[in-house]
């Protein structure tokens, strides 16, 4: 894997970007396909570059959903703490003591999820998971006042994680915040640069709000009216201490992630058998997940106009939906392989059989 992969990877973890604020991770999606394909927006903020094969069709939709989970600003205390919703879903085991940053006009606010030491705890209450509701934010600020006027703190501020890119000892694994989804996001863009002779027109996208009910999914497929869909996603890996080895469907360092269900969408068969085919074929790693929960942007997807066959390839990170996830960044080579093999047989014979 090229140092080029890295860089982009930690340039778009690094960049934050919670439902309806995605404007850092859309600068970027822009900068890196600038010449690539047309660009365009849609009117909910998703963007979208579609690059020309050989012929206009069949047109294939690449999506990757530019939002992270996050936070919002619902009111400052008398006394400076901030107070703040969830923006998509946490688990409060997750957040005391937590790093934020506060996206503010007058720039970024570093913040500190409060935590009572255990000294001033009784018994009773370290057993108690805290409510998220009963949870602040510590900016260091003296007053409301003084937050909202002299740092820009106000109600509706986004609110995202702090979670920075690092190299682990281990020199396939990689943590940071935001692998969900910006694995995804570098998979369109390193797709549409590589891409070389296809027999399609191929529309990599990067959506707004999934995490809050795939709403950008909707209007990104409308706007570009795919004959097919591959959606791109960093789904939870389940290789951890206690799991049952037999079901093991998202293992660091298992390959690509090949999803034929949840509870959202059923992949399409011929489309399914199609991949696995190809990664078979290529002798690249994959795996298969058959997941009893969650959902993604092809939940919306497969479901637009007169229907778009689609599939979901994953590339696993342990602890998404945190301040800090996991990944092997060999996975993320094997869909970005897979990926690259795949497009060029979605001719339109190909594509006109899926159904």
């Amino acid at each position: 894997m090229s140092q080029t992969a890295v860089d982009l990877l930690e340039e778009l973890t690094q960049a934050d970007a919670i439902p309806g604020h995605e404007g850092e991770v859309r600068e970027i999606f822009h900068s890196r396909l600038q010449g690539v394909g047309d660009i365009q927006k849609d009117r909910l903020g998703s963007i979208f570059c579609t690059k020309n094969g050989s012929v206009t069709s069949p047109r294939i939709l690449l999506d990757s959903h530019m939002d992270e989970v996050g936070f919002i600003v619902q009111s400052v205390t008398g006394a400076g703490y901030v107070k703040f919703l969830t923006v998509g879903g946490w688990w409060a085991h997750t957040l005391l003591a937590q790093r934020v940053n506060i996206l503010t006009k007058q720039g970024k606010v570093s913040g500190i999820i409060g935590s009572t030491p255990p000294h001033l705890l009784s018994a009773g209450s370290r057993d108690k998971v805290m409510d998220i509701k009963d949870l602040y934010i510590d900016i260091g600020a003296e007053s409301a006042e003084q937050a909202m006027e002299q740092y820009g703190v106000k109600p509706g501020c986004p609110i995202a994680p702090y979670g920075p890119f690092m190299p682990m000892s281990n020199p396939k694994l990689f943590s940071a915040k935001a692998f969900d989804n910006r694995v995804g996001v570098g998979l369109v863009i390193e797709t549409l640069q590589q891409l070389s002779a296809h027999p399609n027109t191929v529309i990599g996208a990067g959506s707004v709000q999934e995490e809050i009910g795939l709403r950008g999914a909707r209007t990104v497929t409308v706007a570009a009216e795919p004959d097919v869909a591959i959606v791109l996603e960093g789904p939870p890996a389940d290789d951890l201490p206690g799991a049952n080895s037999n079901t093991l469907q998202g293992k660091l360092g298992g390959g690509v992630q090949i999803r034929l269900y949840d509870p959202s969408m059923i992949a399409n068969p011929r489309l399914t058998e199609l991949t696995i085919e190809t990664a078979t074929a290529h002798q690249i790693p994959h795996q298969i997940a058959v997941r009893t929960s969650g959902g993604t942007d092809a939940g919306a997807i497969h479901q637009v106009g007169r229907g778009v066959p689609s599939i979901v390839l994953g590339v696993p990170a342990r602890y998404v939906h945190s301040h800090v996830s996991i990944i092997n960044i060999d996975d993320y080579r094997a869909t970005l392989d897979l990926l690259l093999h795949l497009i060029p047989q979605l001719d339109s014979t190909t594509v006109d059989n899926l159904v």
